[in-house]
């Protein structure tokens, strides 16, 4: 693996530091007046999700790993896991249902999902960013309702809860952001 200077850290690198595998999330580059430059690094653990300050000089190295990326089919759950398939190889493989956090219930049958993988070992699993959800319960149309940003409640067929326009009734496919929880568009 390539070793690098840690002037040269930059926001998404993965780095092998102290025994973990550690994301730089945000990367400040200090020249104090007296003293040498430093790169002060956030880390965020890829296994567990712990935070880290670290200094980084130019002189120091540090390891930096680049993980395998890989397409996958989503086919089911059972007991806690999920299970994917590679597309290519036809290759299942079951992973824990906490590396989707609180986005798993979007994971639809059959959607394709990146995952991360570090060797054999995967870290992340990515869903796409829109995904089309039926409004299953919300309340009726109001007429004369329409003041700007005026919201309603609403509960997808996943069961998350999200805020929509008021035109948009029970029954309608809508597209909906993943990453922000929010409505996007009418499907």
């Amino acid at each position: 693996m390539p070793k690098i200077n840690g002037n040269e850290i930059r926001p998404g690198n993965v780095l092998e530091h102290d025994g973990g595998l550690w994301a730089a999330v945000k990367v400040n580059h200090v020249k104090p007046g007296k003293g040498g430059a430093f790169a002060q690094v956030e880390l965020k653990n890829l296994r567990d999700g712990r935070k880290l300050n670290e200094r980084f000089r130019s002189e120091d190295k540090v390891e930096q790993v680049r993980l395998e990326q890989k397409d996958q089919q989503f086919l089911y759950e059972s007991d806690g896991k999920l299970v994917f398939m590679d597309s290519e190889t036809f290759e299942q493989t079951e992973l824990d249902s906490d590396l989707l956090g609180d986005r798993r219930p979007f994971l639809q049958d059959g959607m394709t999902a990146t995952i991360e993988y570090y060797g054999e070992e995967a870290l992340s699993v990515s869903i796409p960013q829109k995904v089309t959800c039926t409004v299953s319960e919300t309340e009726p149309v109001v007429k004369g309702q329409t003041a700007a940003n005026s919201y309603k409640p609403a509960i997808l067929d996943n069961g998350v809860r999200i805020m929509i326009p008021p035109f948009v009734g029970e029954g309608e496919k809508i597209i909906v952001n993943t990453e922000l929880f929010e409505y996007s568009e009418r499907a």
